[in-house]
């Protein structure tokens, strides 16, 4: 064989090598392209299978969440509803405080509101009896009456019977009211009689006319007196022990905002919601 013939078969080898190492390379893009469009189409079958995966803002809580809760609650529930806004930027959180008593007859008068926290399982009787409630109220605190006295106690009140005395003006909250209830059944075990100078709409207002020095002395809840600092003295008192009230909180079924009220009923019932609770005097369940 001649030497351009050898030359000829060569080139001619070369050029095969370079056409096969061409089909492979195209042969692995196309199935590179393939493996991409299938692990979009992918991507996009699990984002519409799961829309959590694609966005999460659809779950955030928004709007306002309207609660009616006990007089007493007033301090704690403020705190709480401000942490509550914090962590779900977006919502809004209105109370109303008051009587339980008024609170109740507001809700099943048509009252709008999402939650209602009571201080009395009596008084949230009346919204569930009246079908007013979303699912079963739960006891989320506990609370215990005290005594509340001018500054440095200066008629040396020390007990209930104390109360008692001749001159002495001591305010009560009214019988229908739960902290009202409480004192007339403490009262009553220890077969005592009292006549209060006024029987107040709600704990606060109870509470106000000693602060005020318009009366001598109140029988409110500890977490009142705690609540009222150095402006009152908290006089503690065994028959309370007998006289403690449980506090019930339920959804409603015409609230307005259902996953706001569940999202902060359960912010109450948490450790977190707990902790301010207990810290403001509150019993646990």
């Amino acid at each position: 064989m001649t030497r351009t013939a050898r030359r000829t078969r060569r080139t001619r080898r070369t050029l095969r090598t370079l056409q096969v190492a061409g089909a492979g390379a195209a042969a692995l893009l196309a199935l590179s392209a393939c493996s991409s469009s299938d692990d979009d189409t992918s991507a996009s079958s699990s984002a519409k299978s799961d829309p959590s995966a694609s966005t999460s803002s659809a779950d955030k809580l928004s709007g306002t969440v309207t609660v009616f809760a006990a007089a007493s609650l007033k301090e704690s529930f403020t705190t709480l509803g401000e942490q509550f806004e914090k962590e779900h930027p977006g919502t809004k959180v209105t109370f109303s405080f008051g009587g339980s008593d008024s609170l109740a007859a507001s809700i099943t008068g048509g009252a709008p509101a999402d939650v209602f926290a009571s201080a009395s399982p009596k008084t949230m009787k009346i919204v569930t009896d009246a079908g007013d409630a979303s699912g079963t109220p739960a006891t989320f605190v506990r609370n215990e009456l005290e005594i509340a006295t001018l500054p440095g106690n200066p008629d040396g009140i020390a007990s209930l019977k104390d109360l008692t005395k001749s001159g002495l003006k001591v305010v009560l909250c009214d019988k229908e009211v739960p902290c009202g209830a409480a004192a007339q059944k403490a009262l009553d075990a220890s077969k005592l009689k009292l006549t209060p100078v006024s029987y107040e709409q709600d704990v606060k207002a109870a509470l106000t006319k000693v602060e005020l020095k318009e009366a001598d002395a109140a029988v409110v809840y500890k977490t009142d007196v705690r609540a009222a600092g150095d402006k009152v003295e908290g006089v503690e008192f065994p028959e309370s022990a007998d006289a403690v009230n449980d506090y019930p909180i339920a959804s409603l079924k015409a609230a307005q905002n259902t996953e706001g009220a569940e999202a902060f009923i359960a912010l109450v019932r948490s450790a977190e919601g707990q902790k301010v609770l207990t810290g403001a005097g509150f019993l646990k369940p």
